[in-house]
């Protein structure tokens, strides 16, 4: 058996809760999540979107609790305030991402729970995500809305073409190989997996392997668009 990860847990919780709940009777989002926000780690996020109208542009999201997932690439908290959506500053986001999915939950007043791969501001994004409308008879007040961030990677600023002696490389490296065994694999002698790994730093203006493996992947999620 799977063991249960700390998202996994909340969404338990916080399914359960929502069940509990009446639909002839509807509450307020805290009533689902209030005894959940302990669960919350670092990594992890909960905001309440108010359903007012048929323009989702004009629902408002307010963070319940932020994320303390920091990164040089992006200030998540302070992209992600208080705000109507229309108003979100990249609203190719939001019509991608968000909307389209607030728009199916409200329609199917059901749970979603999915692995989301986007773009915010141009940054590949990934994250799980739970939605959860009110239940009610009429029509849902509010969804609430908890992910887990799992990457955030920043593209170089200019597509490389690589040989096929650098694509060989930048493939094990994605797949967690060191340079010794590139060397190996490759067959070629560690001295020449340096000096290639120092050219492709340079190259993408990464400052070290760690951040040139993200750089990496990101554009490798780019191509697989």
């Amino acid at each position: 058996m799977a063991k249960e990860t700390p998202f996994s847990a909340l969404t338990r919780k916080m399914l359960d809760n929502w069940l509990k709940t009446d639909p002839e009777r509807p509450v307020s989002p805290d009533v689902v999540y209030r005894d959940v926000l302990d669960l919350l780690s670092i990594k992890m996020r909960l905001t309440v979107f108010t359903i007012k109208g048929d323009d989702p542009k004009r629902w408002f999201m307010k963070a319940i609790r932020h994320s303390g997932f920091t990164s040089r690439v992006l200030n998540i908290n302070k992209i992600f305030t208080d705000s109507y959506i229309g108003d979100f500053k990249d609203q190719t986001y939001m019509d991608e991402a968000v909307i389209p999915r607030l728009l199916q939950v409200l329609d199917s007043q059901q749970p979603s729970m999915e692995l989301v791969k986007t773009k915010l501001f141009g940054i590949n994004l990934g994250y799980d995500r739970i939605l959860l409308p009110q239940r009610n008879v009429r029509r849902p007040e509010w969804i609430i809305s908890s992910s887990y961030a799992q990457f955030l990677l920043s593209p170089p600023q200019q597509q490389e073409k690589l040989d096929v002696g650098d694509e060989a490389i930048v493939q094990l490296l994605i797949e967690g190989a060191t340079a010794k065994e590139i060397a190996v694999t490759l067959d070629v002698s560690h001295r020449t997996i340096e000096h290639r790994l120092e050219r492709l730093k340079q190259r993408y203006g990464a400052r070290n392997i760690v951040h040139l493996v993200s750089m990496l992947i990101a554009t490798h999620l780019d191509q697989s668009r």
